[in-house]
């Protein structure tokens, strides 16, 4: 489990073959004036592609990611793909960064800098973090699992041992949202002897047999259900069949992209409008974290994994002291009692705007509240 220094470099002729790709594109017809109602908007997602084709600069972007010192490290038989940076302060705190779907490392990238050296960035140098923000088995860079039962209990296991067997870490912290919180909290159940506290964005709670008994509790169940109804068949499909739709994606970066950005816009506090929030250079670079290695089907291969692990990892409980950053365009959002049926919360922090990708939504949002979190737990 020896680590190995990293760059990501995306060979030339995949840049190439991509903007073949891009450029011979099969278009679909859309029903004039729908947009989004159907999923992906054809003329958005187009003209996204027409930009990624001309203009994206992947090679500024490569640059930009390549700036942090990278490393693989081969764990339970997967090379993990991982920054570490070290902590500019007077007792640097480790801390795990766990991205989910359809996300990647990159989410992170920004704050990577005001974690690790908080006084360079106006902040406090008491609040430094030895930051480590790994890719999850079959996203990104990291290695695709080449067996079965790659799923969040392995995945959370794998994780922990980098973070002590090859980083030599006894004690740290692991922040997540989507996937990300699931390992997380998956980690703070199985390793307490070791995961001193989680801050979680995304978390599911325990529906208690009253929960239709107030007010709160049928807002929270309606909610549930028509995300359920609405907004789940992406689940439903990566969780049972996901290499029925791998194929064509992994051979179209017009398909990677609708099914991708759909999602973003979906899932964001951006009321409809996608680049309110998000660049198309952000966009793209999270994509080309799926196109580039060709990761689409082992990422989704995750939900089938979930699918078997089954119920018990989603609510196993915690007893790691537990924060919650509670964005409000969440695609799952549980009331803190039904969160503290599992978790030990010890904080909870409601937000005005954000949604699913808090660290590229909200990332001062959400970085104020790991440095007061974790203030507690140095």
């Amino acid at each position: 489990m020896s680590l190995r220094p990293f760059e990501i470099h995306v060979a030339g002729e995949v840049l190439d073959d991509l903007r073949d790709r891009l450029s011979r594109t099969r278009w679909p017809d859309a029903i004039p004036g729908t947009g989004w109602d159907y999923g992906a908007d054809v003329g958005y997602v187009r003209e996204l592609c027409d930009y990624w084709r001309d203009r994206y600069d992947w090679r500024a972007h490569e640059a930009e990611l390549n700036r942090y010192p990278q490393f693989l490290a081969e764990v339970d038989g997967v090379d993990i793909h991982f920054y570490r940076v070290r902590g500019n302060g007077p007792n640097p705190f480790p801390l795990l960064l766990l991205h989910g779907w359809p996300g990647s490392v990159f989410e992170f990238h920004h704050l990577i800098g005001p974690l690790s050296d908080p006084a360079a960035h106006g902040g406090d140098p008491a609040d430094a973090f030895d930051v480590v923000v790994a890719a999850l088995p079959g996203y990104g860079w990291s290695g695709k699992p080449r067996e079965t039962g790659w799923g969040p209990t392995r995945m959370a296991n794998a994780f922990n041992r980098l973070m002590v067997e090859v980083l030599g870490y006894e004690r740290y912290g692991v922040q997540g949202g989507d996937w990300g919180g699931i390992i997380a909290a998956r980690m703070g159940n199985l390793h307490p002897g070791h995961v001193a506290a989680v801050h979680l964005n995304f978390i599911f709670g325990v529906v208690p047999p009253d929960a239709a008994s107030t007010e709160e509790g049928r807002a929270a169940l309606q909610a549930l259900e028509t995300f359920r109804a609405r907004e789940t068949a992406y689940s439903q499909l990566q969780g049972t069949k996901p290499m029925s739709l791998a194929i064509a994606q992994a051979d179209s970066p017009a398909g990677i992209a609708a099914w991708i950005v759909e999602k973003f816009r979906t899932w964001s506090d951006c009321n409809g409008d996608i680049e309110s929030v998000y660049t198309k250079d952000q966009l793209l670079t999270n994509i080309m974290f799926y196109w580039a290695p060709n990761s689409i089907a082992s990422a989704a291969r995750l939900y089938y994994e979930m699918a078997r692990e089954g119920n018990a990892t989603m609510l196993a409980p915690i007893s790691v002291p537990t924060a919650v950053a509670a964005f409000p365009k969440e695609i799952y959002r549980f009331p803190r009692s039904w969160v503290e049926k599992r978790a030990n919360v010890v904080r909870w922090t409601e937000f005005d705007r954000g949604g699913h990708f808090a660290a590229l939504e909200q990332p001062e949002a959400l970085l104020g509240d790991i440095r007061e979190f974790f203030r507690t737990i140095r």
